[in-house]
């Protein structure tokens, strides 16, 4: 048995308990969480191949954005469009680069998974600039994959694993080592996310969204299983998209965000408890059904707060600048993909 820390047993046990009392009220219901023994699912090497290229690369692509020595804009092979010199509708920032990502403020590619027969899946990396690098290829076979959510369970603020869900609504979690089933019964929920740490511990929980509206959190252990489900609340249908990475509002709890079907976009504070993870909505701003995505990726910009990236109806790619400020989350948003992010039927 590995030997821990005094620090981290203590967290290992708090979290052990939190799961136990999750489980004892929720049970495994359908959608359940699984402890062993399930058959290996077709998309496991898929879904491996791709956790391992980002654990690989992301200490060098955030030494080069931290540095200011990214490649940025657009090349032969790019794809979709990341330029060089964006438009900018918002005033350069003064602040200071942060030190390195942080749980709250993740350094993670913006993964996008393109609608060709390949289903090709790419990573494009913040370049520390407010923009993101040319796309790196990662692996194709993503026919067998109908959602993701990359996460950072040891909170070091870079994603060394994901969770996958199979054309058999089978669970995958993978690390660059391994990737094995931990649920079944996923195809009734059609919102997947990993916002971050809900539940108190340190791992990267999991929201979802049932087709009746009701939203549910899965608390996770540090080897990517899951608890049961608890219960966030119902009321959540009336909802299109829903987003957040890390922090939202310089409080050090995870944030998400949610847009309505009038085009209104609500912030939903942390709690920290898993019991009640989010506080009452408070209402950001109209205008947003010009988007047909939103995604959190953590810091793209790398000013230590967590951004969003939105795809407009026409296909170009724009960030919205985290603020750390729970009355007004974001800045102006600046374009960050002139065209061409259509093509993906995935991004995460």
């Amino acid at each position: 048995m590995a030997h821990l820390s005094g620090r981290t047993r203590g967290r290992a046990l708090r979290r052990l308990a939190t799961a136990a009392i999750a489980t004892a009220l929720v049970g495994t219901t359908a959608g359940q969480a699984l402890a062993d023994g399930h058959a290996p699912s077709p998309a496991a090497s898929t879904a491996k191949r791709s956790a391992k290229l980002s654990a690989d690369t992301s200490a060098k692509h955030r030494s080069e954005a931290l540095r200011g020595e990214a490649k940025s804009g657009d090349y032969p092979k790019s794809g979709a469009q990341a330029p060089q010199a964006a438009p900018r509708l918002a005033a350069p920032r003064k602040g200071v680069k942060a030190d390195g990502p942080t749980a709250e403020a993740p350094f993670f590619p913006l993964s996008a998974v393109n609608n060709a027969d390949s289903n090709e899946l790419y990573f494009y990396w913040p370049d520390g600039k407010g923009g993101i690098t040319p796309r790196e290829y990662v692996t194709n076979g993503w026919e067998k994959i109908n959602a993701a959510a990359r996460v950072d369970h040891n909170r070091d603020g870079v994603s060394e694993s994901l969770y996958i869900r199979d054309a058999a609504q089978n669970v995958v979690y993978a690390t660059e080592d391994s990737a094995n089933v931990v649920a079944d019964d996923w195809g009734q929920y059609d919102q997947f996310m990993s916002p971050g740490n809900l539940g108190g511990g340190g791992e990267a929980d999991i929201l979802v969204r049932d087709r009746e509206g009701v939203l549910w959190l899965y608390l996770a252990y540090s080897d990517g299983t899951l608890t049961g489900r608890k219960k966030v609340g119902p009321g959540w249908g009336q909802f299109t998209e829903i987003a957040g990475r890390g922090d939202l509002t310089g409080d050090g709890k995870t944030d998400i965000v949610a847009r309505d079907k009038d085009g209104v976009l609500w912030l939903y504070k942390g709690t920290g408890d898993y019991t009640k993870p989010f506080e009452a909505r408070q209402r950001v701003g109209g205008g947003w059904n010009q988007f047909n995505k939103l995604v959190g990726t953590g810091d793209v910009d790398m000013d230590g707060r967590a951004d969003l990236v939105a795809r407009d109806n026409d296909g170009a790619l724009w960030l919205y600048r985290g603020t750390g400020n729970a009355s007004q989350p974001y800045d102006y948003k600046v374009k960050i993909g002139n065209s061409g992010w259509n093509q993906f039927r995935m991004l995460f």
